[in-house]
């Protein structure tokens, strides 16, 4: 999965876990006993959601910046391979646009 689809994901996540709250709020004038413990268990739902999404942003981030280190410490011990890989993929990406 790249970073763009993994942090379309995250943002998408966000989204539903905010209508989740959303929805435990708009339900609090709701009475009986049944209710109030679905309430409970979706905010608690939620809760658990919310934290292991900030634990997944984070490593993600984390996994992000060492692969960024990584990749900048090889080009400064490899320039004139990192070029040629470069004018490789830019060559094959040229050729394949140009078949359109």
């Amino acid at each position: 999965m790249s970073e763009a689809s993994t942090r379309k994901l995250i943002d998408e996540l966000r989204t539903v876990l905010t209508d989740a709250e959303a929805l435990v709020a708009a339900t609090a004038g709701t009475v009986g006993e049944h209710a109030q413990s679905v309430r409970e268990r979706a905010a608690q739902s939620v809760d658990r959601a919310q934290s292991g999404l900030d634990e997944l942003e984070s490593e993600l981030a984390a996994r992000a910046k060492a692969l960024f280190d990584d990749a900048g410490g090889f080009v400064r011990e490899h320039p004139w391979q990192s070029l040629g890989a470069a004018a490789a993929v830019g060559l094959v990406v040229g050729i394949l646009l140009g078949r359109r």
